[in-house]
């Protein structure tokens, strides 16, 4: 394989995008189909890379009540008074399965760009927009850690994840995307983000991939 473009398994990290109560839950306001369909999968790719005391960074958006910071397409929505992802309620929160612990979020620490550490090498940063890099401190934090190859989850595609892969393209890292562990694929985006040299693989395969890496 291209040694440019080929996932180091020993400088990885695991992101997952906005898989908050608020876009996840069954009746939720901003409900998306499809994440409590691959919640599992990210949830046995969190298991093994925190028992590998690998690092996870958990990507999440927060909307205040005024909108403010919320995009433009949302925010005439949100100004009217509907409350999705706001800061200190439940909706914001991390679907319970993926928590480590029963931490909540320091809404005041990630709306000022702070990054909160809720165990052991497991991360939260807040994103302003549906890029993971736009205006946070993810890239700066990732190269200081040495990781050079991100593994992708999360929700929803065709949106947040499918924006952050491309940025962390634009970066030079390297990219696995674990399509049954991303609410919202479709073929042709697969097919695009192969041809941007990303790994595209199942929850199976690189759990294998993983475990092998750890024997050689």
């Amino acid at each position: 394989m291209n040694k440019y473009i080929q996932p180091d398994y020993d400088k990885l990290t695991l992101l997952t995008i906005d898989v908050q109560n608020d876009f996840s839950l069954p009746g939720a306001v901003m409900e998306i189909r499809g994440p409590l369909d691959v919640i599992p999968n990210i949830v046995k790719l969190l298991l093994m890379l925190r028992e590998s005391s690998k690092p996870i960074v958990h990507i999440v958006r927060l909307y205040k009540e005024d909108g403010s910071n919320v995009d433009n397409v949302r925010r005439k929505w949100i100004e009217s008074g509907v409350s999705a992802a706001r800061p200190g309620t439940e909706g914001a929160e991390l679907v319970k399965e993926l928590k480590p612990n029963d931490t909540r979020l320091n809404s005041a620490k990630l709306l000022k760009g702070g990054i909160q550490e809720i165990a052991l090498n497991e991360f939260i940063i807040y994103k302003t927009r549906w890029g993971a890099f736009y205006k946070t401190p993810l890239e700066k934090f990732l190269k200081r850690k040495g990781v050079n190859t991100l593994v992708f989850t999360g929700c929803n595609f065709p949106n947040c994840p499918r924006t952050s892969i491309y940025e962390a393209s634009e970066r030079d890292f390297k990219i696995v995307v674990i399509q049954d562990a991303i609410s919202g694929v479709y073929e042709k985006g697969l097919v695009e983000l192969d041809n941007i040299g990303c790994e595209i693989i199942s929850t199976s395969e690189f759990i294998e991939k993983f475990s092998l890496s750890k024997c050689s």
